[in-house]
């Protein structure tokens, strides 16, 4: 029996298989440990956690702030994640890596409900499609979704996602700037924003219809990972034919739960 991921953290999975150079594994192991749960480690702690002795400890993580991927506080000692492992991720998402991931998944979930996939990821004050699928109807656009802008306050794409933010955040997002209105249906009241993100939260989706694109229907869940806001995933087609989209959310959080195991690397095992 072969032990295979299908990709990510491998956080969890602390034996070096046989043929791998067990050194890189463990500052890899270290490092993969340094997120959302966690920020801050310190020598004694990866030593107590990895059973290192102290000196492996210490030169493990200094060898990952040489490099840039942690960075060491002078006055606590305690070591933090560096700007490499952005670069690293940025990389990565600008690969197209991200899309072969998550694919599947969408092409699955636009074949179940004949409406367009999409996947988006937050970017300053949009959400930003990432990967998409188009429905059985045809494209929402004439051209390609993928690198489409969504702002933060109109429609369930971005709503999915900003309705789980910290309500400061989004005040932020929101303050001293005036709320653009798209459509005559394009919510630009920060007060009934903020009530229409309460109940987003309370009934775990967002709906909308017309607030960004005209006669277009959307549904759309928050995707998490580590119990952290990640993206978005929604569903959308013409008002007239995608006609009751909440009936797709159970879908949606299904997909949504298996692009956070895809991500998240969940071990999976497969016989030869």
């Amino acid at each position: 029996m072969t032990v295979t991921h299908d990709v990510g953290s491998f956080a969890d999975d602390r034996a070096t298989p046989d043929g791998l150079l067990q050194t890189a594994d463990r500052a890899l192991q270290v490092l993969l440990h340094f997120d959302g749960l966690r920020t801050e480690w310190g020598v004694t702690e990866v030593a107590e956690e990895f059973g290192f002795n102290k000196s492996i400890a210490q030169r493990l993580l200094a060898t990952l702030a040489h490099r840039g991927f942690l960075i060491a506080d002078p006055d606590t000692r305690r070591y933090r994640i560096g700007p490499s492992a952005m670069t690293l991720g940025h990389a990565w998402e600008r690969s197209g890596s991200l899309r072969a991931i998550v694919d599947p998944i969408l092409r699955e979930l636009s074949a179940r409900t004949d409406a367009t996939a999409i996947l988006a990821l937050p970017d300053n004050l949009h959400m930003r499609a990432v990967a998409a699928v188009d429905g059985s109807s045809g494209p929402l656009r004439v051209y390609p979704l993928v690198g489409e802008l969504y702002p933060a306050h109109a429609g369930a794409t971005s709503k999915a996602f900003y309705a789980y933010l910290p309500a400061q955040q989004r005040q932020l997002l929101f303050a001293g700037r005036p709320i653009a209105r798209f459509t005559d249906r394009t919510v630009t009241d920060a007060s009934a924003l903020e009530a229409e993100f309460l109940r987003i939260r309370q009934q775990g989706y967002a709906s909308t219809v017309g607030e960004y694109d005209s006669h277009v229907a959307v549904v759309a869940v928050l995707v998490s990972v580590r119990g952290e806001p990640y993206g978005s995933l929604s569903l959308g087609g013409p008002e007239e034919s995608f006609v009751n989209p909440e009936q797709h959310v159970p879908l949606l959080r299904h997909a949504a739960q298996q692009i956070e195991r895809r991500l998240t690397g969940r071990p999976r095992t497969r016989k030869d």
